[in-house]
Parts: structure tokens; sequence; C-alpha cells
């Protein structure tokens, strides 16, 4: 999930699906079958709004039928179309140490001693674990592993997190 003002990205569209203006569709939310269920959803600008009228299960991704989208031309049209929902729309988060990785983007990252690294500018996942990436003031970003041991501390009151980061290999 990418937070773009007060908004994250929650599913893209892929290709069409059949000749009746079905999609492709990948959720990006903890339960991906709960796409359907966070209500109309709608283009980075806000300028476009979209919903799931129905969704059945495909084998990596869902197979959806949009509202007013109702041949192969049209839904063509919505490819790589990404679907976003505005932030107090998700669900709150009763676990402690559980955060959405939308509310880490912009946080002050740190080392144990206080000297500021940079800032967290995503959050990564590329199949085997999350990656957090952090924006130094000059360089280029730093991507760490995001664990427990390389990250020990998220403060969102404070929007800090602190960093260990791994010791250099040679």
């Amino acid at each position: 999930m990418r937070p773009t003002h007060g908004k994250i990205c929650i599913a893209r569209i892929g290709a069409a699906h059949g000749v009746r203006g079905e999609v492709k569709l990948w959720s990006f939310t903890e339960d991906p079958a709960a796409i359907a269920r966070y209500g109309p959803l709608e283009t980075e600008d806000g300028m476009r709004r979209f919903e799931i009228e129905a969704l059945r299960p495909a084998k990596n991704h869902f197979v959806a039928r949009i509202t007013g989208i109702g041949d192969r031309d049209a839904a063509e049209k919505l490819r790589n179309l990404e679907l976003y929902i505005p932030r107090s729309r998700l669900p709150k988060i009763e676990e402690t140490d559980t955060f959405y990785h939308a509310d880490l983007i912009g946080l002050t990252a740190v080392t144990k001693d206080g000297e500021t690294i940079g800032k967290v500018s995503a959050v990564h996942n590329f199949g085997a674990s999350d990656v957090i990436e952090i924006k130094p003031a000059a360089g280029d970003p730093l991507l760490l592993p995001f664990t427990e041991i390389t990250v020990p501390e998220i403060n969102l009151a404070a929007r800090r997190i602190v960093i260990v980061p791994p010791p250099e290999t040679e």
C-alpha cells in the first residue's frame, strides 16, 4: 500500500477478462477478498469512482465486475489503473506493534544514539519479507529488512523509528 494525499492504494486493475466487461484485479489488503467491502474505490486524483459488483477468486488475482463496465472495450480502458480509498476508511488496528505500512511513510529514521539517518520513503515486499526503504538527505536510498532486529522501535506519536543497520560485509 502506498499513500498519496491521505489516500491508500489498495488495488490495481489488470487486463480485461472475457467479453462482458470483467477485469482482473489485484488486491493489496491484508484480507484480499475484503477489497469489495471498502466501499467506492477511486483513482488517485479522485476524479473517477468505482464500485465492485461481484468478485471471484482466480489463480493469483480476482476477477471483478465493476458497476458501469459492460464490455471488453470499457474494461480494457481500465488496465493498470490503481484504486484508492481514504486512509480514514481502513479499519483501526487494535494489536500493539502492528502498523499499516502507510503510517510509516515519512517517519524519521534514527540510530539508537539518536543520529538521523533519513526518512522512511516506502515499505516493499518482494515476496520473501518486508523491506523498509530509508531516503537519506543525500545519497542513495537504504533498503533494510523490516524486522524487529533492524527496526527495534516504532513510535508513531513521535514520528520516528529506530534503525539498527546490519553489519557491513566485505
